[in-house]
């Protein structure tokens, strides 16, 4: 399966801006781009690019006044294979795992393990372990929270998301996340791209997305308490602790965000 991926971004900005931009497919995703996701601006200026310390690709310009648009575009292959899955999958022990994963047992800023212990234990703790558990926050978060768009707003933490009961994929991948470390496993919030390849019609207005990677059975896997259901063509971007570890644009200054695109779409031979 070939799909065309790819996004842009348009700003009217009043004073010259530094921006660190996060647009470009992860390097686990890289060989299989058709051509370079180079980030491209109008108009053009500078770009130095750099890998931050979760190994993600980041850009960094300086955005000229006026109106300036950025944004990626290529082709990818995939393999048309849904998230894999593998019930089979054990817990490990806190004291067995990998030392690059212990970060991620942390509360951090969006997903607050401290305010949400005590409640996870209760719901998750005389269940099962393993890929069984990890399902398990999954579909609760899925069935407590009311995704509502109309009532995002980007300060939304895992513990205001509980105890409100609604918002958008960051806030099911946040309270998923922390009722996941809260249970001593691994979880990294992840953002990128799920297409809506497979998925019946109406098709929503195409976004980027949010979920999760939790590291059971040596290795890390892909877990989406928003959607919850097999998904295919999912391409991610980066990976952090949550959200404040991976926006798409960071601005040091003021700016007006004056368009939004962002395309998956399958090429049909």
């Amino acid at each position: 399966m070939r799909i065309r991926l790819g996004c842009e971004l348009t700003y009217e900005v009043p004073n010259p801006t530094p921006m660190i931009v996060l647009l470009n497919v992860h390097h686990s995703c890289v060989a299989r781009l058709e051509r370079p996701d180079w980030l491209m601006t109008t108009p053009a200026v500078p770009v130095e690019s750099y890998r931050d310390g979760f190994g993600n690709w980041c850009c960094r310009l300086v955005a000229p006044p006026g109106r300036f648009v950025l944004g990626t575009d290529s082709v990818i292959t995939d393999s048309g294979a849904s998230d894999p899955v593998d019930w089979g999958a054990i817990q490990h022990p806190v004291e067995h795992l990998p030392p690059d994963t212990l970060q991620f047992l942390l509360g951090s800023r969006y997903c607050e393990t401290d305010c949400l212990s005590e409640e996870a234990w209760r719901l998750f703790g005389q269940g099962p372990t393993g890929w069984a558990r990890v399902q398990a926050i999954c579909d609760f978060v899925n069935r407590h929270v009311a995704f509502s768009y109309e009532h995002s707003r980007p300060t939304r933490t895992a513990a205001e998301a509980y105890a409100e009961g609604r918002g958008v994929c960051r806030d099911f991948t946040h309270l998923a996340i922390a009722f996941c470390r809260c249970m001593n496993l691994p979880a990294r919030y992840c953002t990128g791209y799920v297409s809506d390849i497979g998925q019946p019609p109406p098709h929503a207005p195409m976004d980027f997305a949010a979920w999760m990677e939790v590291y059971l059975g040596g290795r890390w896997w892909v877990f989406d308490p928003r959607n919850n259901k097999t998904i295919y063509g999912r391409i991610k971007i980066a990976h952090g602790r949550d959200a404040a570890d991976v926006p798409l644009t960071h601005t040091f200054g003021p700016n007006l965000l004056a368009g939004f695109r962002v395309w998956t779409d399958e090429i049909v031979a």
